[in-house]
């Protein structure tokens, strides 16, 4: 038997291999499906089976075109209505895959047709459960992601406490829990940062298997501090539901070349929106005029289904060379399948054509740390939760995820002297207040440079309530 975990750290999520018998299955994987394919025809094997544990929300998952590709089924637990062929398991099936099976532990919660899967050995022992959303290390998936639901956030609560004591406390407590994401993810409220851990260490350090716990107090923390979730998560839910474009022709018609004529036409005809996903260093230096930049080298693909509000706009972008394949396929990992090609030399060739370039204006921490005595006004665009940790006195707090739906709370007429926590959400903020006209600058080093290397009055630090 053979067990991978496949981690990506962008989205914060955890597909898996496993293998026996010349017989794989692939649990949650992401849209781009060769690699799986690679791994299976690496070791000899043929994949059976694709185990979705729900309707994902955060990111589309691969199922489709992997079983579309390798004849492999599709597997969801009891309840999954999709729209495509796919083989929905009853509560307690046994699958089998080479010589281990896999039980179907139907663990409604977090959405209703949820489902955990128990990976008997070949001795026959309960080896481990890959628990999707239902169970993370540290936490337990929020109950108000789900498709479409009569149900409320608090009844979804009440579903995912049975879930956890019916079905997978009572299994031993040397079973390894495999969850479906790790810290970052905005799934869930607080999870750990490790991704591999034994039941039994959750039992007795995860809040929401405390054995003294009523069905009550659960519902009241599970459902507490909760903020609303990426406005893509709902769109993303429904495509994995519904079906989608196979990746192969969102690469064929995402990665093509465009001359700088080509570029600007699609700008101006197509109304396509500019993403810039080069360095934040390079973009503040020179970048198309109203681009927006997202970086690759860091949380791209959640924060462009944060930010982009139409799933389907044509996107043009600009990338550092040999990594534009990169930017598509990160874009389609959350539904954005309408990239229309890239800028052909880069910023390069489009200042040699004689366009006009702009910049972000930089100050550093110590120099803010000047004009701040001055009056100057001050952006946070971390988190809620990170504000209230702690911030610079003063500051006006405007998170970067919700930027859109309260552009106007922004007086127009000032300068903004902009900040996150390190410097890469504050450049994408300046990006797009800088495109709707807004007089901004952007702080290098964010919260951490102003902390560590002024004196500037921040506000008494408190412990951090939840990550989202």
């Amino acid at each position: 038997m053979k067990i991978d975990q496949i981690y990506t750290q962008c989205l914060a999520e955890a597909a898996y291999y496993i293998e026996s018998g010349g017989e794989a299955a692939i649990i949650d994987p992401l849209r781009e499906v060769q690699p799986y394919i690679d791994m299976a025809e690496q070791n000899g094997a043929k994949i059976k089976y694709v185990l979705e544990t729900h309707f994902h929300a955060d990111f589309v998952s691969g199922h489709i075109d992997l079983a579309q590709k390798t004849g492999a089924t599709i597997v969801y637990g009891p309840t999954a209505q999709p729209n495509f062929e796919a083989h929905v398991a009853a509560d307690g099936e046994i699958l089998y895959l080479g010589g281990v099976k896999i039980k179907v532990l139907h663990t409604p919660g977090h959405t209703m047709e949820s489902s955990t899967f128990l990976l008997i050995n070949e001795s026959g022992k309960d080896y481990a459960i890959f628990t999707g959303d239902t169970l993370f290390l540290g936490d337990v998936g929020r109950p108000d992601l789900a498709v479409k639901t009569d149900l409320s956030r608090e009844d979804l609560a009440g579903h995912l406490f049975d879930s956890l004591r019916d079905k997978i406390m009572p299994l031993a407590d040397d079973v390894i829990v495999y969850p479906g994401h790790g810290q970052g993810s905005a799934c869930g409220k607080n999870m750990s940062a490790e991704t591999v851990d034994t039941l039994g260490n959750q039992k007795r350090f995860n809040y929401a298997l405390r054995h003294d716990m009523t069905k009550e107090e659960f519902v009241k923390e599970v459902t507490s501090d909760l903020v609303t979730p990426p406005q893509y998560f709902p769109k993303n839910a429904v495509m994995n539901k519904m079906g989608y474009e196979s990746i192969d022709e969102v690469l064929a018609h995402g990665v093509i070349p465009l001359s700088v004529k080509e570029f600007k036409q699609s700008i101006e005809k197509n109304k396509a929106l500019v993403i810039d996903a080069r360095s934040k260093e390079a973009f503040a230096e020179a970048h198309v005029p109203n681009a927006w930049f997202i970086g690759l080298d860091d949380n791209f693909a959640p924060w462009v289904g944060a930010l982009v509000t139409d799933l389907k706009a044509p996107i043009v972008f600009l990338a550092d060379h040999g990594r534009e394949e990169e930017v598509v396929v990160r874009l389609s990992r959350v539904g954005y399948d309408n990239a229309i090609g890239f800028l052909e030399g880069g910023i390069d060739a489009w200042k040699d054509a004689g366009e006009p370039v702009q910049s972000v204006e930089q100050v550093s921490a110590q120099e803010f740390e000047k004009l701040y005595s001055k009056g100057a006004n001050v952006l946070d665009v971390r988190k809620e939760s990170e504000f209230k940790s702690q911030h610079i006195e003063g500051a006006k707090n405007f998170p970067l995820d919700f930027i859109n739906e309260h552009i106007d709370e922004l007086p127009k007429g000032e300068k903004w002297y902009v900040h996150c926590a390190g410097g890469y959400r504050s450049m994408i903020a300046s990006s797009i207040l800088k495109a709707r006209g807004f007089k901004v600058v952007n702080i290098i080093g964010g919260f951490k440079a102003l902390v560590k290397d002024t004196d500037l009055p921040t506000t008494e630090f408190k412990e951090q309530v939840t990550m989202l």
